[in-house]
């Protein structure tokens, strides 16, 4: 069902004729019918951010937005003031259509950087997606396929609340994935009674355990967008706690659809860091382990080297993350290979078989925890992005 899950959105997706791909669905629309039109955003954190990035983050800043429009096919980033008047003449046509103000427009793009986009192509696409809306399952899973780029499929959630209001997204990520957030274009949708205050609250916290705990390849990109959408159709206001577990639950979902489809990847790795002083030690544990291109490619090669494992866990700085190194253990799918900082049981022993692998580090400093996702590299990685402008 994707965004269309939720009562009050109608979406679409359609060829636009942005994508090189001929005859690929290249743009999406979502609408949010209300009768609220509260919102919330979370974006990249990448210095370069692209225009639709900066008209977004303007629009969602008063907790209000009525449409978001997406493509494939380019991302605008690094365009300059023509890329910036191309976002805002986006959203300028979309708000025709709707019946809106433009700053109650998001805009969100992906593809190659440096290049501005077709505009004609985008416009038109606007209008043909506007005559193609629906609140039906298959315009949800039209507008999930028009926002992948090299996405083998697509990626979707749907949650219902024991109180009768939904939660439904979407998803694009597979490469350029790391902290702070991943590389994606996301649309959460909720027909729940709730304020732009209080989806702000639950994205960021939902976001903070998921987006931001994955990583691909270790490269951050430009367009990263979250959306979390409130139409209040469903006249329900949520318990607050729920909501905020289920937003969670939703973004943990999609972030782990990343991780699945990783470009070229053959395993998805599971890395959890116990026996920190904080979470926050835990987490740059974590992260510097999965950033870890060589340990990524032991791990294609079914090869579960512990060492790669400790010295990208000795890069973390102590006054980060204090531990004594002699007291560390690792296992690899159950496996303790390394015991108190040396050679455990023999790494011959580990069934790498499987498509994730779990990697558990125990500090042995403290009571605090930490997980984060990654995948290998392969072979494939290495064809998709050497040959990604084409």
């Amino acid at each position: 069902m994707s965004v269309t899950f939720a009562q009050g959105f109608s979406a679409a997706g359609v060829v636009a004729g942005i994508s090189a791909v001929e005859g690929k669905k290249d743009l999406a629309l979502v609408v949010n019918n209300g009768p609220l039109d509260a919102a919330a955003g979370v974006f990249t954190f990448n210095r370069f951010c692209a225009a639709p990035v900066q008209w977004s983050r303007k629009a969602v800043a008063d907790g209000h937005i009525k449409a978001v429009i997406l493509n494939s096919g380019g991302a605008n980033a690094c365009t300059g003031e023509a890329g910036y008047a191309q976002s805002q003449a986006t959203a300028e046509t979309v708000a025709s259509l709707v019946g809106a103000d433009a700053n109650d427009i998001a805009v969100c793009s992906t593809g190659l950087i440096g290049e501005l986009l077709p505009l004609d192509n985008v416009l038109a696409g606007a209008r043909s997606a506007y005559a193609a809306l629906a609140d039906t399952a298959e315009a949800g899973a039209d507008a999930s396929h028009a926002i992948m780029t090299t996405d083998t499929k697509p990626k979707t959630v749907t949650f219902e609340s024991k109180a009768g209001w939904r939660i439904g997204g979407m998803v694009k990520g597979s490469g350029m994935i790391a902290p702070q957030l991943a590389t994606m274009l996301c649309v959460i949708t909720t027909d729940a009674v709730v304020t732009a205050g209080q989806l702000q609250a639950a994205l960021s916290a939902g976001v903070d355990t998921s987006f931001n705990r994955i990583d691909v390849d270790g490269c951050m990109s430009t367009n990263d967008t979250v959306l979390l959408l409130a139409s209040g159709a469903s006249g329900v206001e949520p318990d607050p706690d729920e909501f905020n577990a289920l937003v969670a639950d939703a973004c943990a979902s999609l972030a782990r659809q990343i991780i699945g489809d990783g470009e070229g990847a053959s395993h998805d790795i599971r890395i959890t860091v116990t026996g920190a002083t904080s979470e926050e030690a835990a987490l740059a544990c974590g992260r510097a382990v999965a950033a870890s291109n060589l340990l990524k490619c032991a791990i294609s090669g079914n090869d579960p080297n512990w060492g790669r494992i400790v010295s990208s866990l000795g890069t973390v700085p102590v006054d980060v993350a204090p531990y004594d190194s002699n007291k560390v253990t690792v296992d690899v799918n159950g496996v303790r290979i390394c015991e108190n900082g040396g050679a455990g049981r023999d790494r011959s022993e580990v069934d790498m078989t499987p498509r994730e692998v779990h990697i558990d580090i125990d500090l042995n400093a403290g009571e605090a925890a930490a997980t984060v996702w990654t995948d290998d590299l392969t072979h494939e990685y290495v064809h998709i992005n050497a040959d990604y402008e084409s």
